[in-house]
């Protein structure tokens, strides 16, 4: 359909740009603002992620129902900016039905060229109007970012996210205490003096507060930027940093994969800024759902996830920060892949209880771990990982103390004083 055509039939599409420094909590705010029923409206989804494997719109699909989803790899301020009206222009013909879209940045992200579109690309400015920009922050890691040196020519992307934001929320205000909050509070003001502060804790806010607000201000924009509409400008990105992508099809130990993770991030956390991974788990019917900001971690299986009968099981992870050693970090995944098992059911085998414990597989892939042993005096316990750490073969009465391990598996954190006892 011609573009003035379909102009006279339709009103402009409100935009709304999400944007926040790796691991802010971008998705988890979009996945509740897609939830929730309070605001009554259906969305498009514009889904920006720095890697070449996408992690965020494959959970983002799963939970959006019935939207639509255009994902672009790369940086969309810079590498990918002009596949961003391409797709608003391509999307034109779709929003039939929707009420705006959102736009969700990946962290590295500067704003200002992204809402720049909206301006200077004709086609774009006739469908479109920018509804606002939203900027999530990290409470606990901010202000180590915003006081980040970068070299000279490079702009800092949370203090550039934060002077372009209609709204901040201030996310995962549990994690530090008033005192930090404050401190938090007065550098923000100190960027943008004007917006609002929202504080929150896993990105749940009304979506009324972000969405259909009209706070987007070309005018108050080119008083703070007056080069915002300059299209010749270009933005550099610190080069240190760099994402490495893993996907492959096929299952992956959880356990095993936890620890070389606890390793990381004992030995590189300040340099990893971000990770995170969908990842199909041998034994289990549910995806396991992972991500990090240096040393936090969280992740589980989330029944929400189920891998369908018809589904092809693999496994995505992304890792974002500096100086990334990419074939350490491939070789470091690839080695959790689950491959043939030295024992089978029936096997006498000695586990690692912190004494070397005689015992008989009694089955394979229990809840996620390679083997579940029937110990001598009828305890139950895991091989959480098919090593000699933690299972092998008996050593007729010669097995002393277990092997220690830096990092630990996912035991049941109930179990104290028997960590490694198997639920029943």
């Amino acid at each position: 359909m011609p573009l003035k055509a379909w102009r006279r039939e339709k009103k402009k599409v409100p935009v709304t740009i999400l944007t926040g420094f790796l691991g802010s909590g971008k998705t988890t705010l979009l996945n509740h603002i897609l939830g929730s029923d309070s605001h009554g409206m259906r969305f498009a989804i514009i889904e920006n992620e720095f890697g070449e494997v996408g992690v965020d719109e494959k959970v983002i699909r799963e939970t959006a129902d019935e939207q639509i989803i255009e994902v672009m790899n790369g940086c969309i301020c810079c590498t990918v900016r002009g596949d961003l009206a391409v797709a608003l222009k391509r999307l034109r013909e779709k929003t039939s039905g929707f009420d705006g879209i959102i736009i969700e940045t990946t962290g590295l992200a500067d704003p200002a060229p992204v809402a720049q579109t909206f301006f200077v690309d004709e086609e774009v400015r006739l469908s479109y109007s920018l509804d606002g920009i939203i900027t999530v922050v990290d409470a606990k890691h901010i202000l180590e970012r915003l006081r980040e040196e970068k070299p000279e020519g490079v702009e800092n992307e949370s203090v550039e996210q934060l002077a372009f934001a209609d709204r901040v929320l201030l996310n995962k205000c549990d994690l530090v205490d008033e005192k930090a909050l404050e401190e938090v509070q007065k550098a923000i003001r100190g960027i943008n003096a004007n917006t609002e502060i929202i504080r929150t804790q896993y990105g749940q806010v009304d979506p009324k507060r972000l969405i259909n607000i009209q706070s987007f201000s070309l005018e108050n924009v080119l008083k703070m930027d007056p080069e915002f509409l300059n299209t010749d400008g270009e933005h550099q990105h610190d080069l240190s940093v760099s994402s490495v992508s893993v996907r492959f099809e096929g299952e992956l130990n959880h356990q095993q994969l936890r620890m070389w993770l606890s390793d990381l991030m004992q030995e590189q956390a300040k340099d990893l800024f971000r990770y995170k991974g969908v990842l199909a788990v041998k034994g289990m019917p549910d995806k396991f759902i992972f991500q990090g900001v240096h040393m936090l971690f969280s992740g589980g299986f989330d029944e929400r996830f189920r891998w369908a009968a018809s589904e092809v099981r693999e496994c995505r992870l992304v890792f974002i920060g500096r100086n990334l050693d990419k074939a350490a970090l491939e070789q470091g995944v690839m080695e959790c892949k689950v491959g043939p098992l030295r024992f089978k059911v029936g096997d006498e085998v000695e586990a690692n209880c912190g004494t070397w414990t005689p015992g008989k597989v009694i089955k394979l892939w229990d809840d996620g771990n390679p083997y579940r042993i029937r110990l001598q005096d009828g305890e139950e316990c895991w091989g959480p990982v098919d090593t000699e750490d933690f299972v092998r073969k008996p050593s007729n009465g010669k097995g002393g103390a277990g092997n220690g391990k830096k990092s630990s598996p996912w035991w049941d954190e109930g179990a104290k004083k028997q960590p490694w006892r198997a639920r029943k």
